[in-house]
């Protein structure tokens, strides 16, 4: 083979290679985003749900050490995470800011009255125990009404299952996409390589020795596709947490563990698999039909 041919069949096997590394990495990583979406569904409804709380409003002229006194027996109750005491001049504050005017000065008293926000925890988070509450509270004599979004916690409330078997499903459709596009990446990759193979054969290279160094190099296209992936993932995170902190947390390291371990092995398989039928596929083809 003369020097020119050579470095251009090098070219051309350097840029397969790469191109089949970089669409590798980019299926596993879709894949292990859309896996770390699938693991957190539980834990991204919970933090939807306890951020989803009610406003105890209180009477006209209750003592604001009756309220601190309410607050604190419901900070003891086992369906309440958290609560916050909103006086009066807060909420007129808070109001104003929303309303853009100076509706006290208007009007020439503050119509507002105090309330304590109270968030549950995921479980009480539904419509049946946000009921149940609701019903107890009113009872009291400082309380003169619950305000929350029923229809709000009645969606979410319905629609969790839901979401979650979509996710399931979609994880599941790209799985079998992940597979395809990795297969085909591989496929022409070794067909790239199809003369090289039969140049093996007629030299007497048998079967087994001309596939050990696809398999090896699959195994390699494996784990560094996978490791760019991760990285990728790790990134994706980091990014996530940053710029959505107080929304969700997904710094479960033993199940993103899990996941990458789950994607090194998937890369190291498909990859093997593919790369033994691709080359099985031109072992078995004469040399006529290499140019077809």
């Amino acid at each position: 083979m003369k020097p020119r041919e050579s470095s251009i069949l090098k070219r051309r096997l350097r840029s397969s290679y790469i191109t089949s590394l970089i669409s590798i990495s980019l299926v596993l990583f879709m894949l292990g985003l859309v896996g770390i979406l699938f693991l957190n569904t539980h834990k991204i409804s919970e933090i939807v749900k306890e951020n989803i709380g009610f406003s105890v409003i209180m009477k006209e002229g209750i003592k604001e050490a009756d309220i601190l006194r309410l607050q604190k027996n419901l900070d003891a109750t086992r369906f309440v995470k958290s609560t916050e005491y909103i006086t009066k001049e807060r909420a007129a504050k808070e109001f104003q800011q929303e309303l853009g005017e100076d509706f006290v000065s208007f009007l020439g008293y503050n119509p507002l009255l105090s309330s304590i926000e109270v968030k549950l925890f995921a479980k009480y988070a539904n419509t049946d125990s946000v009921a149940m509450v609701e019903k107890e509270l009113k009872t009291l004599d400082q309380v003169k009404e619950i305000y929350y979004q029923k229809s709000l916690v009645h969606l979410i409330d319905q629609n969790v299952q839901k979401i979650s078997f979509i996710i399931l499903l979609f994880c599941a459709l790209l799985f079998v996409i992940a597979i395809s596009l990795i297969n085909n990446t591989i496929r022409l990759s070794v067909y790239s390589r199809r003369f090289l193979i039969n140049t093996m054969q007629l030299v007497g290279a048998t079967s087994s020795f001309i596939r050990k160094p696809f398999l090896y190099k699959s195994i390699l296209h494996g784990i560094y596709g996978t490791l760019i992936a991760v990285s990728l993932i790790v990134l994706t995170l980091y990014w996530a947490e940053n710029q959505l902190e107080d929304i969700v947390k997904l710094t479960d390291f033993t199940s993103i563990f899990l996941l990458c371990l789950s994607l090194l092995c998937m890369g190291i398989v498909i990859n093997l698999i593919s790369t033994y039928f691709a080359v099985n596929k031109y072992l078995k083809l004469k040399t006529d039909d290499l140019f077809y």
